[in-house]
């Protein structure tokens, strides 16, 4: 042989040799591979967050909707989720909604869970059904101790049972007992609301989540017991159902959101629409016709944490400018009319002397974007004082300061002042808000009737003690008007509706930054041009009971809305008043009304807040108001204060002796607060579930002066493997067995490689 051939077979016995090691190599890696992942399978817990036995998890593994109990061996436990879906169908002038609540229990325990959720503070609640498997049970309207009687006894006995209780206008409370271990429970509310119109633009709210409450602590008086001698002491609390209002709220920051609701909107306006805009979540709208919109979330189920708004406009221009709508129940005809009076221009009127307070809240509970918008809406609010006008500027946490002794001239150099004293505020401490309405209210001209005078309060309205601010408002309101303006993604409407309608003023909602100048320029033109006066509603053939008893002021682009009982519906409705020192009026022929629906709920809930008005300006005493109410209720089948919701399965389901585990279900924290601004730091140490800390514990004033403040939820940021009869060992084996065959056929494949 050659050298030339000896040296290219030498090269050729060379590459085969290294093509050879290097796919011996590559297999052995695979191998070893394969072992590895089956070996790191073997440490993965069995059950997974959406398995039905108790999964021990880290709040970061945690799905949306979940909460986490923690157990005795300081593990964590997904107790009861919460899932929400709202379908909302809007004919006309109503709104008919349909929340339906799902539990899901995906422990091993029986469970009971109590949900605090918000409702529209107008809406009238007169449905719940509780749905297990196939069956569906149908709730019944009980007077509210007898409905939690029936509620406690079906508990007790085993019973799957729900509970529909109001705690608040727009505050209610779910509870729904004897969920079984692996079992998904369904709870479903209606209820029946007016559509809100301002202007050509028309809307709805949906309310997600309630946001924490500031409750201010009990007062104690002292009392001189005559004539035996000797001091006592009473206690005074304004916010005696304090626990029921303040339910656990999530720190974002060590946990997912929870409660993943879905919004759908199917909207017939009754008029060819224009633009349909959600302000606070993204959509996808589908037009089947001119008059409808089908309106659902582009992006699926969202977290509850803001405030839903919908707005939607008609194609012209203009709007109808009165809207009649009738509905036949049982015996009687109600009536529903909206009119818009004309507007007339604040030039062709009379300039009179106006004085403005405003009124900031920068409570804690005002951190983060809330605060930038309400000092944004304020700064705008001052640029829009004309020179004649004079003004003051009052801000609040828990603590108070009034910027100005008096009223000054709106000069560049008092606003200069007033510029720099809103530019420099933060949120901080609690919200003491009566003192500051108070301050407000408080008059030093009261001699002056002809002058106007307006307060504009600027607030999220995040306090337990409402009926408190009601009272002092109209004690004081003299010849001041109030005007509440909404800040942030989850205010508490009934509080800023009832304080303007008592204040006789107005109420506007700033749910965003970019919403400042819109909704600041509509409030400055309602307070600029004149107020509809000494409106007066009669009826020329029919007897009518009509709402609201006392027919408020109307601002410019504002309708009047009037419910009315008619034994009869014939002849004609007129509608008289002022628009500034001109007479106006309006007839509607009641056959020209269309059909409407759900009418006599929504005359009946405006009833009953009537009831609730007379009682706190105290036109009736508490026992007539109550008998009112309760008599409403109970004829239209409506949740009140007086009145609940409770379904009763009669099939008792949960075995005898069997434990029944109270879930009381989170919330999370509204979008845009700022958790150490309303709860102080976070500390340092987990707090375990359900643990509430005490008052002299807290570095934060808000929280320090709570008496039971809301639940901090918090956990461990660790994993521990459920210690249970799972094949982990198993798999464990068989991962290493993978492993030693893998390095055995590693050498030896070597080996063959040096034999040969």
């Amino acid at each position: 042989m050659s050298t030339c051939e000896i040296e290219a077979s030498s090269s050729s016995f060379w590459s085969r040799l290294f093509t050879l090691l290097l796919f011996l190599l590559l297999q052995g890696v695979v191998v070893l591979w394969v072992a590895f992942v089956a070996l790191m399978v073997s440490f993965e817990p069995v059950w997974s967050a959406e398995t039905l036995p108790a999964a021990f998890l880290k709040p970061s593994d945690a799905r949306s909707g979940s909460l986490l109990l923690r157990g005795g061996d300081a593990t964590y436990a997904d107790a009861t989720r919460l899932g929400t879906d709202v379908d909302l169908t809007v004919s006309g002038p109503t709104i008919r909604a349909r929340v339906t609540q799902i539990f899901r229990n995906p422990t091993d325990k029986w469970m009971e869970a109590t949900y605090v959720y918000p409702l529209p503070d107008g809406g009238a609640v007169d449905t719940l059904k509780m749905v297990v498997g196939d069956r569906v049970i149908v709730g019944d309207i009980k007077e509210r101790q007898q409905a939690r009687v029936i509620y406690e006894q079906a508990r007790q006995a085993g019973q799957k049972a729900a509970l529909t209780e109001q705690e608040r206008p727009n505050i209610f409370t779910n509870s729904v007992a004897n969920i079984a271990p692996g079992e998904t429970v369904l709870v479903q509310i209606e209820y029946q609301e007016p559509v809100h119109q301002s202007g050509n633009e028309f809307s709805l709210r949906v309310p997600m989540v309630v946001g924490p409450r500031y409750n201010p602590a009990p007062v104690v008086q002292s009392v001189d017991f005559r004539p035996g001698g000797g001091w006592g002491a009473t206690v005074s609390d304004g916010v005696p159902d304090r626990d029921r209002i303040s339910p656990p709220v999530l720190d974002p920051a060590q946990n997912p959101p929870v409660n993943p609701t879905n919004i759908s909107v199917r909207l017939q306006a009754g008029f060819p629409l224009g633009e349909v805009k959600s302000h606070h979540h993204a959509v996808k709208i589908e037009s089947p016709d001119a008059a409808t919109r089908v309106i659902r979330l582009a992006e699926g189920p969202v977290p509850a944490d803001r405030d839903f708004e919908l707005t939607w406009k008609p194609a012209a221009e203009t709007s109808p400018s009165v809207g009649l709508f009738r509905e036949h129940v049982g015996n009687a005809d109600y009536l529903l009319a909206f009119v818009t009076p004309p507007s007339v221009e604040a030039a062709q009127q009379k300039q009179l002397p106006r004085e403005v307070v405003f009124v900031i809240d920068n409570s804690g509970s005002m951190g983060g974007t809330s605060i930038q918008q309400a000092k944004a809406s304020l700064l705008y609010a001052l640029g829009r004082l004309q020179p004649n006008d004079r003004f003051n500027v009052i801000r609040f946490d828990d603590t108070m300061d009034v910027l100005f002794n008096a009223p000054v001239p709106a000069d560049a150099a008092h606003l200069g002042r007033a510029t720099a004293f809103v530019s420099a505020l933060e949120a901080r401490g609690g919200t003491e808000m009566v003192p500051a309405m108070r301050a407000a209210l408080a008059d030093g001209d009261t001699g002056d009737a002809n002058g106007v005078r307006q307060v504009i309060f600027l607030t999220d309205g995040a306090i337990g003690n409402e009926q408190q601010l009601f009272d002092t408002i109209v004690a004081m309101r003299g010849r001041s008007r109030v005007f509440m303006v909404g800040i942030g993604s989850a205010p508490n409407t009934y509080l800023m509706t009832r304080a303007a309608e008592l204040g006789r003023g107005s109420f506007t909602h700033i749910g965003a930054v970019e919403q400042v100048e819109e909704r600041m320029k509509g409030l400055f033109s309602k307070l600029e041009n004149p107020v509809i006066t000494g409106l007066s509603a009669k009826f020329s053939d029919a007897s009518a009971d009509i709402t609201p008893a006392a027919i408020p002021d109307v601002y410019r682009d504002e309708p009047l809305v009037l419910a009315a009982k008619l034994d009869r519906l014939a002849g004609s409705l007129e509608i008289k008043g002022r628009i500034g020192d001109r007479p106006w009026s309006v007839t509607l022929p009641l056959q020209n009304a269309a059909e409407g629906k759900g009418l006599s709920k929504l005359w009946a809930r405006r009833k009953i807040a009537d009831a609730e008005v007379a009682r706190t300006i105290r036109q009736v005493s508490p026992e007539q108001a109550d008998k009112t109410i309760l008599a409403l209720a109970l004829e239209h089948q409506l949740v009140s204060r007086l009145t609940s919701l409770v379904a009763v399965d009669k099939t008792p389901s949960r075995p005898d002796g069997e434990p029944l585990k109270l879930s009381e279900l989170p919330l999370n924290l509204p979008a845009g607060w700022d958790f150490e601004k309303v709860f102080g730091e976070r500390p340092h140490l987990p707090v375990p579930s359900f643990e509430r800390r005490a008052d002299k514990d807290s570095a934060s004033p808000q929280l320090a002066s709570l008496k039971r403040a809301p639940t901090v939820m918090s956990a461990p940021s660790t994993i521990t493997l459920p210690r249970t009869a799972t094949d982990a060992e198993l798999k464990m084996i068989a991962g290493s067995i993978l492993l030693a065959l893998g390095l055995i056929l590693l050498v030896f494949n070597r080996r063959q490689i040096f034999v040969r």
